[in-house]
């Protein structure tokens, strides 16, 4: 028998709140429901993961955010990431930082947090808000819809290219102020977007829990490219729990890059549905798991779209007495003939008391179609440390290069400098090195 949800804010509180922000009435009503719909809803079922033992309710209160002028009065944790274009910056529940340059907004490119689009694109944002994730999902997804706050819009136009990436920075610092973004990421026809997001917390020294409970929503239109680089560094007093969902129409693609990188528990879901005929994705994810932490990731692909295409990675490199749970599952939809799904799952094992499940599965519905998978546990291997020590390199600096070796086909494809700087040195952290 599961315990009963613990809402963070009561039907009235969230009427009121949202009200006060000068939300539209759809997005007032849509918060309420949502809020009476997680007392009605589970928690999500994950494979070998006892998620009710985590602090997954530690939500905080809604906290106003104080907007910055200058590029040069943000955090330096923050600054060291990016530089002063094409950036938003979220601190705790709110945004406090945004520029687009005058180029892409001439271009009918819309960059800006998702709660001054409610009221400057108020239909565009109805219709894709929680339309890739449902909010009846489960109690999560729920509370999500109903508590959300800060977030990104992104909307490109029809047939634009936008050469540049875009950046979200997502910073927690204050322990009991709510942090549960939404990202909103529309392309139109033919147009392309590379975004990149980074997901940090800065706390002082404290035993209390935080849940971070954010979601990336992506509507790519037909023909449309969609590039997502999403690296989460949230430390141990955070629990992490992200959706990042993408469908996919004809001849679309979406290309997810993924670094969980946190110290703390944390749950990641990252799926792509092809729905168009020619339909593609490609997901990559690397995770490092240290101390006692539990990890639960899931890269999904669900074909619907005839000559539909998919390729998932993930690499997981696991120290300490950390436990990751690393599933990959390709679903492929009755009618999506010629539909092609491949998934490779490996874990890299640094410590006997450290585990590691890679777990493969191929849902295959329709008969013509190719699907693969591979998976793998192991430790370094030590004939590699021998022969590179025979060569004059130190033991330790053996084992790091394996390691960076190892990661090294899914950090080179982070799409921006400031971004793979950011990364090395999540990992370098979590390494210890």
């Amino acid at each position: 028998m599961s315990a009963p949800t613990v809402l963070p804010i009561d039907r009235a509180a969230a009427i009121e709140l949202s009200k006060a922000k000068g939300e539209p009435e759809w997005m007032t009503e849509l918060r309420a429901e949502a809020l009476e719909l997680a007392q009605t809803l589970q928690l999500p079922k994950l494979e070998k993961v006892k998620i009710d033992r985590w602090d997954v309710h530690a939500y905080g209160s809604y906290k106003p955010a104080k907007t910055i002028a200058s590029f040069d009065h943000l955090p330096e944790a923050v600054k060291s990431l990016t530089v002063d274009d094409n950036v938003i910056v979220q601190c705790d529940s709110g945004i406090v930082y945004a520029k687009l340059s005058e180029e892409l907004a001439a271009q009918g490119v819309v960059f800006t947090d998702l709660e001054s689009a409610l009221r400057t694109h108020g239909e565009l944002v109805r219709k894709h808000f929680m339309s890739v994730v449902q909010k009846d999902e489960n109690v999560l997804t729920a509370l999500h819809t109903a508590i959300w706050s800060g977030g990104v819009f992104l909307y490109v136009p029809k047939n634009v290219t936008v050469d540049k990436p875009l950046q979200a920075l997502f910073l927690t610092e204050d322990g009991d102020a709510t942090f549960a973004p939404h990202v909103l990421i529309v392309a139109e026809d033919f147009a392309s977007v590379t975004y990149v997001e980074h997901v940090l917390s800065v706390h002082p020294s404290r035993e209390a829990k935080l849940t971070h409970l954010g979601v990336v929503e992506t509507v790519a239109k037909p023909g449309a490219v969609v590039n997502i680089a999403s690296i989460h560094g949230l430390g141990a007093d955070m629990t992490d729990l992200t959706y990042r969902r993408a469908v996919c129409d004809r001849d679309a693609k979406v290309n997810f890059i993924v670094g969980e990188l946190g110290t703390g528990n944390g749950m990641s879901d990252t799926t792509a549905i092809l729905q168009g005929n020619g339909s593609q994705s490609d997901t990559k994810v690397i995770c490092v798991g240290t101390g006692e932490q539990t990890l639960s990731i899931t890269t999904r692909t669900i074909h619907h779209g005839q000559a539909s295409d998919s390729e998932m990675l993930t690499r997981a490199v696991m120290r300490d007495s950390a436990t990751a749970i690393i599933n990959g599952i390709t679903k492929i939809e009755k009618g999506a003939t010629k539909a092609n799904g491949q998934q490779a799952e490996k874990v890299l094992m640094l410590s006997p008391s450290a585990r590691g499940d890679a777990n493969p599965i191929l849902l295959i519905d329709e008969d013509d179609v190719k699907a693969g998978h591979a998976a793998s546990v192991g430790q370094v291997s030590p004939e590699q440390i021998f022969y590179m020590m025979s060569r004059g390199i130190t033991r330790e600096e053996a084992t790091k290069l394996i390691i960076y070796g190892f990661l090294a086909p899914v950090v080179a494809e982070v799409p921006n400098t400031a971004g793979l700087d950011a990364l090395q040195k999540l990992i370098e952290r979590k390494l210890g090195q």
